[in-house]
């Protein structure tokens, strides 16, 4: 299901470097987590559905990394390089095997169906 973005001949030359760099660290940061952990929550202060998926994960025994990126009132336009980059648009982002599984809803779904801890089973996938 390929969802649209604006090709790169649609920005004008002076714009695609400031575009295609704009917060690439944060980018980056949690691509290298994807690599290093099987689970990676993204979440940020104050936002009490991160805590929430951190919680179910430690009750379940899951072995996770957590990553925070500033608050409601600071780092917004930092994460919002992660919503573009992902297309997903709340926080908290939650990764499996470096696949987004979506926000703390998405998590007990899987949690609750025992599909999360199949997955967790099996040999860990490429990332």
């Amino acid at each position: 299901m390929p969802r649209p973005i604006l090709e790169e001949n649609r920005l004008h030359p002076a714009i695609r470097d400031f575009v295609a760099n704009n917060h690439a660290d944060i980018v980056t940061e949690v691509r290298q987590a994807l690599a290093a952990h099987r689970i990676v929550v993204v979440g940020m202060a104050q936002n009490p559905f991160p805590k929430r998926a951190c919680r179910a994960l430690g009750k379940k025994n899951i072995a996770h990394h957590y990553l925070e990126y500033g608050s409601y009132l600071s780092s917004w336009r930092r994460r919002n390089a992660l919503k573009i980059w992902t297309g997903w648009p709340t926080f908290p982002m939650i990764f499996v095997d470096g696949q987004l599984i979506g926000g703390f809803a998405e998590l007990r779904q899987l949690l609750g169906s025992g599909e999360l801890d199949k997955q967790l089973a099996q040999p860990r996938s490429e990332y």
